[in-house]
């Protein structure tokens, strides 16, 4: 049990410090790939936890900022209400990262039964912590035939 519980320490500090690394310096351009591994994994978590409903685990993911002008319960209404996509999503794919003005901005593409949806994330880091600031529905990419 010992070893198991210093397995989980170390892969836990090594995965900070990988994340602290990857984000010390938010250079425009492409993300790094170090960097699309974080912010996937990042995303990802937010949306599974939103087809679950598993709600605060998904507000959990938003930025210090958004949670100080958004609620909890206001996140539920507007994902409720705005974002569909992402509470019948079928899967998803990371398409394109980038890094302008501190700012990181992945394009999403979200599958439902009956469309795939372009999604634009915009993250900040704040510290070595990621954080959705937003998350705009673009456009449906294609109808998906029945």
């Amino acid at each position: 049990m010992k070893g198991f519980i210093a397995i989980c320490l170390c892969a836990a500090l090594l995965t900070g410090c990988a994340e602290k690394d990857a984000f010390e310096e938010l250079a425009d351009g492409p993300c790094t790939g170090a960097q699309v591994e974080l912010i996937d994994q990042h995303i990802s978590a937010q949306i599974d936890a939103i087809a679950e409903r598993e709600w605060k685990l998904a507000y959990s993911f938003a930025s210090e900022d958004f949670q100080v002008r958004v609620g909890v319960d206001q996140f539920i209404k507007i994902i409720e209400s705005q974002y569909a996509v992402l509470l019948n999503n079928q899967g998803y794919q990371f398409n394109q990262c980038t890094i302008a003005g501190g700012m990181i901005v992945q394009e999403v593409g979200v599958r439902s039964a009956e469309e795939v949806s372009n999604l634009t994330y915009r993250l900040s880091v704040n510290g070595s912590t990621l954080g959705v600031e937003a998350a705009v529905i673009n456009e449906v990419a294609v109808q998906l035939s029945a």
